[in-house]
């Protein structure tokens, strides 16, 4: 049997997904069976703003048995702009699924992708299935149904599976072992633009870092269910690379500043480097740590993200990145320009924390909202806006002017001092709600607190973005007995 055959689908319907994994299923009375190999699907991801288009590189078996808990190969979120798909071609079985989003998917909508192609390496990843299966990538539709997109048969012990790698370039370090990874959430820090000498610095800061985030609710609460390994390789120089101030530096996983022409949006889209490195540890989600003292960072939800280091505001960033990477939350922001251009529509999005609000009795958080509460929410959003002019005019001129950062740092030190003293007086400070303001646009989307660190930068997640946080770690770790 050939190891590949390619078969595409455009818009196709999907019939309701087995919900046993009786492929992989063991008896009750029979041992825990050892964990089956990870298998990593790597493959090109391209087109434009009307376009896409899939083809596949290889097929790789990881070093690392699968991390996960085979219990919940099944993803029951509905989270994802995407969502793999792996069938057991014999069976028709559903062997494993989990939503994502893509950085393809967010520069498809970037001014740059109505002018030209370009292309992405992506990868998912699986536990081996016992025979050929199928993957399926899907998307959702006008309608937030998922679609399949592109689908291809893979054999995992066909001839041409890449099944040996070298030896690990560097070996993890354990920052914080709560059990084994079948039964917790296995979170990678990866360093980047760390020099040899700076080894101790990068472990210094992901420490720093991964301690901060549980001591925010409710990674709180949920510190138990985290294992938080950490890997970095030297990389000659110091830093990664900021093109819009002439600084370009070699690092060994290419993460850089001015993505899609936002100063502030620091990516790789060197997929390979990271997944060839990453793929030394266990791991289910990555945050990146770059070498940098500016404002930065990113956060694609499934694949990683990532966080300035050493900038004053690195806290929030590491956790703030990480609710999109790991939890799919949306942005509440809508003052601060990005690199996005809306469509003007208003369609319902599949973010936990953001709504169109088409029918308030159907709000999708209605369970947190008290009887009484006025749907849209209101609070003061005019006098918000009207200092949040001024503040974006004052921010890109220091920008422009390459000021140093520590004026940077003390003018978002004055943003939130204003924010909380505005909202200090607001009738329905702490409530849940449905406040108009979220998701990039000013008018016709609604978060549901009033602050919320993916609002500003605040220290608190709002009690709708926990419960969707703790969905996510319900997914990924085992209860314990």
């Amino acid at each position: 049997m050939p190891l590949f055959t390619f078969r595409f689908f455009r818009r196709g319907r999907l019939a309701a997904p087995l919900l046993m994994l009786a492929a992989l299923a063991a008896p009750a009375h029979a041992a825990p069976a050892a964990q089956p190999a990870t298998v990593r699907l790597d493959y090109q991801h391209s087109g434009n703003a009307l376009d896409e288009r899939y083809a596949i590189e290889r097929v790789v078996i990881e070093p690392l048995p699968w991390p996960g808990d085979m219990s919940r190969t099944l993803d029951d979120t509905d989270r994802g702009t995407n969502r793999v798909e792996v069938v057991d071609i014999k069976s028709g079985a559903m062997l494993y699924s989990r939503g994502f989003n893509t950085i393809f998917g967010e520069w498809r909508s970037t001014d740059e992708a109505k002018a030209l192609n370009r292309g992405f390496e992506e990868s998912v990843r699986f536990p081996k299935p016992r025979g050929p299966a199928r993957v399926r990538i899907l998307k959702r539709d006008e309608r937030n149904a998922f679609s399949v997109v592109w689908s291809v048969d893979v054999d995992a012990d066909a001839p041409d599976v890449q099944r040996k790698q070298g030896p690990a370039p560097v070996k993890p370090i354990a920052i914080q072992v709560s059990g084994a990874s079948p039964d917790k959430v296995d979170l990678l820090i990866l360093g980047d633009g760390y020099t040899q000498a700076e080894m101790p610095k990068f472990e210094a800061s992901a420490r720093r870092l991964a301690k901060h985030l549980f001591e925010v609710s409710p990674f709180r609460e949920r510190a138990g269910d985290f294992n938080v390994w950490a890997m970095a390789l030297p990389t000659p120089e110091s830093g990664v690379s900021r093109p819009s101030t002439g600084v370009h530096h070699a690092s060994p996983l290419g993460a850089r500043y001015d993505i899609f022409g936002s100063e502030r949006y620091v990516l790789t889209t060197d997929n390979r480097a990271l997944r060839e490195l990453a793929q030394y540890a266990p791991y289910e989600f990555i945050e990146i740590l770059v070498n940098n003292d500016t404002y930065g960072g990113g956060g694609i939800f499934g694949q990683f993200s990532t966080a300035a280091a050493n900038s004053d505001w690195a806290n929030y960033l590491f956790v703030h990145e990480f609710g999109h990477h790991f939890a799919g939350l949306a942005d509440e922001y809508y003052t601060s320009p990005v690199a996005y251009t809306s469509n003007g529509e208003r369609q319902e999005p599949w973010e936990p924390n953001a709504t169109a609000m088409r029918d308030p009795a159907k709000l999708k958080w209605k369970n947190r909202v008290a009887a009484g509460t006025p749907l849209p929410t209101p609070w003061p959003k005019n006098a918000y806006d009207d200092y949040a002019r001024a503040y974006q005019k004052t921010r890109t001129e220091l920008r422009a002017a390459n000021r140093p950062e520590a004026e940077m740092s003390a003018l978002f030190h004055a943003d939130l001092r204003h924010t909380e003293e505005l909202f200090s007086r607001a009738p329905h400070r702490g409530e849940v709600g449905a406040f108009e303001g979220a998701n990039y646009e000013s008018n016709g989307f609604y978060r549901p607190e009033m602050q919320c660190i993916m609002f500003d930068r605040s220290d608190k997640f709002c009690s709708v973005c926990q419960d969707a946080i703790s969905t996510i770690i319900d997914l990924y770790s085992r209860p314990q007995r």
